[in-house]
């Protein structure tokens, strides 16, 4: 049972605040989603899959539905970040001041994906963004591989 100082954290959270603005409960599960990420860290990435079984392991009674539904939610209210792969699937990460502008190197065989920063493919995304008059939100590149273990 959550204390009464922890549920006011909870609820002044970006979750909580983004959840009341909306009209939404915090529930427990989308609090756990949440946890879950916030203590993997910024820059591992999970699919919903792998998000359930994680929750399962903890003995937390959440559906995949809810799942899917919750990760939906925390993309929309900018919490976490989806990435899309090729082959269909798809894969979350938090977002974080530290893993901003970043690149990911995606496994098409297996989905392992590992971050990359590359200061040149930065650059030039902000030059085709003034040179096309936009305005730069965010730079991402996808690689698609095979790597090593799936060789």
């Amino acid at each position: 049972m959550l204390s009464l100082s922890s549920q006011y954290q909870i609820i002044s959270s970006p979750l909580g605040d983004g959840l009341h603005r909306d009209g939404k409960r915090l529930t427990p599960q989308r609090l756990k989603v949440l946890n879950l990420f916030e203590n993997i860290g910024a820059g591992n990435h999970l699919s919903a899959e792998e998000v359930h079984e994680q929750l399962v392991k903890t003995s937390a009674k959440v559906s995949l539905a809810t799942i899917y539904r919750t990760l939906r939610l925390l993309v929309q209210m900018g919490l976490l970040h989806e990435l899309e792969l090729s082959e269909g699937g798809h894969r979350y990460e938090l977002i974080s001041n530290e893993t901003a502008d970043h690149h990911h190197l995606i496994c098409i065989r297996c989905g392992r994906t590992e971050e990359f920063e590359n200061v040149e493919v930065l650059e030039a995304g902000k030059v085709a963004a003034r040179i096309n008059g936009f305005k730069l939100i965010e730079s991402s590149l996808n690689v698609r591989a095979i790597c090593p273990k799936c060789i």
